[in-house]
């Protein structure tokens, strides 16, 4: 694996829990891990209850857009995590591919939205303690 490791995050529309995955990641493992996201058909735009319910816990996605999944992203991650969404990332050997189920939050308000970023949070940070835990001492 390379010095940092990389971690792409897919959902066909790359427009909510993909989103708030790279924002979950990028928040708990600062610059001890590469993100990236995509999805095979991008929206126009992340999902607005995806961004106000990470604005409650201090994350700005606000930002970001949708971007299509390419071959090369997934050549250059260690780690492609997809979403429960049915996307498919091209498989190459030496790669790792997980497969979190979580619910879509797509036309749903951010009642909804929230437990989703939560369970998105528990898994992202399993995620950075496996990868890049933090050195202590």
């Amino acid at each position: 694996m390379a010095e940092k490791p990389s971690v792409l995050f897919v959902c066909v529309h790359n427009a909510g829990r993909s989103q708030m995955a790279a924002g979950w990641l990028s928040h708990l493992a600062g610059d001890r891990i590469e993100v990236r996201s995509a999805g095979s058909a991008p929206a126009g735009q992340v999902n607005p209850a995806a961004v106000e319910a990470m604005r409650e816990v201090g994350i700005d996605i606000s930002a970001e857009t949708p971007k299509i999944l390419t071959v090369a992203a997934v050549k250059e991650s260690d780690v492609c995590i997809t979403m429960g969404c049915g996307d498919t990332c091209p498989v190459f050997p030496g790669k790792r591919y997980l497969d979190w189920t979580l619910e879509d939050p797509a036309g749903q308000g951010v009642e909804a939205v929230r437990p989703i970023r939560d369970r998105i949070r528990t898994l992202v940070e399993a995620l950075v303690e496996e990868l890049a835990p933090e050195r202590t001492g």
